[in-house]
């Protein structure tokens, strides 16, 4: 792999990290919304990624990088949180409430997590970015 591959597969990663982190907070954002419904209920979301192996490994990448896919994001199957609030607003025929799948500290593990990854990625991005300097600069010696 050239060195100029290591910038595509860094932004890969970047990009892949920054649709996690926009999903994450979008998570968080509703958080504590309620519905009257189950179909109208928000449901956490969470993005799949897959690593573009299958094309190195079948001699198809011709000279491009190796990085990672966004696949989708899908929604989570978890069961919604069910609320028998009778007085509230929103409340069904029945008094419940219902409330998104979201796990708020395993969201915040996931931003954290995303942060570092993305973090990671750009000091990558730079030491590679030093590697190619400091080899044009071997010539000038």
């Amino acid at each position: 792999m050239s060195l100029f591959n290591v910038f595509d597969v860094s932004a890969t990663a970047m990009r892949a990290q920054s649709v996690r982190l926009n999903t994450t907070a979008s998570n968080i954002a509703n958080a504590e919304s309620v519905s009257s419904s189950v179909d109208a209920t928000y449901r956490a979301r969470h993005p799949v990624f897959a690593a573009e192996m299958q094309k190195a490994a079948a001699g198809q990448s011709d000279g491009d990088a190796v990085g990672v896919k966004v696949m989708g994001i899908v929604e989570s199957d978890a069961p919604l949180n069910v609320e028998y609030s009778p007085n509230h607003p929103m409340a069904d025929e029945n008094g419940y409430i219902y409330k998104p799948n979201v796990n708020v500290i395993e969201e915040m593990t996931n931003m954290i997590s995303a942060s570092r990854s993305y973090q990671t990625n750009i000091q990558l991005a730079e030491s590679a970015k030093n590697m190619l300097n400091k080899t044009l600069m071997l010539g000038q010696r």
